[in-house]
């Protein structure tokens, strides 16, 4: 095999694909259509001479010889990112570390973990980059993510089932909170009790699966009326804002919610608990990589603060 008709073109297909688990999401995320995907993707397929890409009714998994292929191309494509930022005159940086966060992790912990590292350790270069959970973890199976920030909800199972398992430090657990207008009669107390959502008009994520019901409150024993869908949280805070309905929230983003809004632990049925979870690979870990991981322990507990604490806006 001879590797060198492989275009970086193919390689960064192949490690979008491996990322983001379908042909039809990694079309989407390069701007591409789904044939040019296969294409390249059959194109190194035949240049390896095997199959590095399980096709599943659920997506794709690396292979064994996919996994190979994978680690080398992150090397690759690391190199030709450095060479391009040394070209454009960026001074040289003491160590890069590729970070990936869900959504509500880039409000608070993210911004305030970079800026305690631009004062402690302004020569080290964090990549940062937004993702689901799902995502997040076959990146860093992919070897393109060096740390994870994870949500993750009871019974609060592995983020996946692939060996060696990754290596799991919780950072936070803490109880879902509630988004409630400031003008809304539930708005008046310390707490929101949950006999009392029976009725109410939610602002959930996406209609894709997965989150379907994201932002209702679990375990709700009716059919919920879903008012607005939005995916972006700061987009369902400001619809919270202007009353067009309730959305839950890790207590993380109390700190981060716009005028308007109130940030309340709901009383009554069983608690519904949400962990931080730093992962990565079971390999040990660079010395910078080691350094951002403490930077985001110590802001996850500067952090930590019982939203209904925070005085409200």
């Amino acid at each position: 095999m001879d590797f060198t008709d492989v275009s970086l073109t193919a390689l960064r297909v192949f490690r979008t694909v491996a990322e983001q688990g379908t042909f039809t999401a990694a079309a989407a995320w390069l701007g591409y259509t789904q044939s040019a995907v296969s294409r390249q993707i059959a194109a190194i397929e035949r240049v390896a001479g095997a199959e590095l890409l399980e096709r599943r009714r659920d997506g794709v998994r690396l292979t064994p010889a996919g996994r190979v292929v994978m680690r080398h191309a992150t090397v690759v494509l690391d190199e030709i990112d450095a060479t391009a930022r040394e070209l454009s005159g960026l001074p040289e940086q003491a160590g890069t570390v590729r970070l990936g966060w869900f959504p509500s992790a880039g409000a608070v912990l993210v911004p305030n973990a970079l800026a305690a590292l631009r004062r402690t350790d302004p020569a080290l270069c964090v990549v940062s980059r937004e993702g689901s959970t799902p995502a997040l973890v076959r990146a860093l199976r992919a070897g393109s993510l060096d740390l994870a920030l994870l949500a993750s909800a009871p019974p609060f199972r592995p983020p996946d089932a692939e060996s060696p398992p990754l290596v799991l430090a919780a950072l936070t657990e803490r109880a879902l909170c509630l988004a409630v207008p400031a003008t809304h009669p539930l708005a008046r107390g310390d707490f929101v009790d949950v006999a009392d959502l029976r009725g109410q008009r939610w602002i959930a994520g996406s209609s894709s699966a997965g989150d379907r019901m994201l932002g209702v409150w679990p375990g709700l024993d009716e059919r919920p009326e879903i008012a607005h869908t939005a995916r972006d949280w700061l987009a369902k805070l400001h619809l919270v804002a202007a009353g067009c309905g309730l959305t839950t929230v890790p207590a993380s983003l109390a700190p981060a919610a716009p005028p308007g809004v109130r940030i309340l632990p709901v009383r009554g049925g069983p608690q519904e608990q949400r962990r931080l979870l730093l992962a990565r690979l079971p390999h040990p870990p660079t010395e910078p990589v080691t350094r951002v991981a403490t930077a985001l322990r110590t802001a996850a507990l500067d952090t930590d603060t019982p939203a209904w604490r925070l005085p409200s806006s």
